[in-house]
């Protein structure tokens, strides 16, 4: 039986643990990744000038937000690396549709959309039909949910 003392003590203790570190509760990584590979191995910069997803090469690399993503050529490496925040997905190269509806999925290089000069990549091309539904709407629903999704 638990005093009247030891009865406040815990009751006074439990909202300061909330406050501590969850130990054993990954995060996941802000950029959506495989073995280390961003975005599959996808060259971000050749969805914009190239209007497809090409696979980037091995030999040309750059480590972004702890990941290394891959491009078709130094020049694209080179635009990348100097304004990285205007080539990389939005919502970290997760689902964009998923992010809409506050969970994460990975994505396919062949499911994308640029949009008001930004890239959103979705999981397949079902969730592409129903992100290209409402656009605008669901960047908002993103955008409210980024990035307390990740963990």
């Amino acid at each position: 039986m638990l005093t009247r003392r030891a009865t406040l003590g815990l009751m006074l203790a439990a909202p300061a643990t909330a406050l501590l570190p969850r130990a054993g509760l990954a995060r996941e990584p802000e950029t959506y990744q495989e073995r280390g590979i961003a975005i599959d191995g996808t060259d971000p910069i050749a969805y914009f000038t190239e209007g497809a997803p090409v696979p980037g090469s091995e030999a040309i690399t750059l480590d972004w937000r702890g990941a290394t993503w891959r491009f078709a050529s130094a020049g694209n490496r080179a635009a990348f690396e100097a304004d990285p925040t205007r080539y990389a997905p939005v919502f970290g190269g997760y689902c964009a549709y998923a992010a809409s509806k506050g969970c994460l999925a990975p994505t396919m290089p062949e499911a994308w959309t640029v949009y008001e000069d930004k890239l959103y990549l979705n999981a397949n091309l079902r969730a592409r039909e129903l992100w290209l539904q409402d656009v605008p709407g669901n960047i908002a629903k993103g955008l409210a949910n980024w990035p307390g999704i990740l963990g």
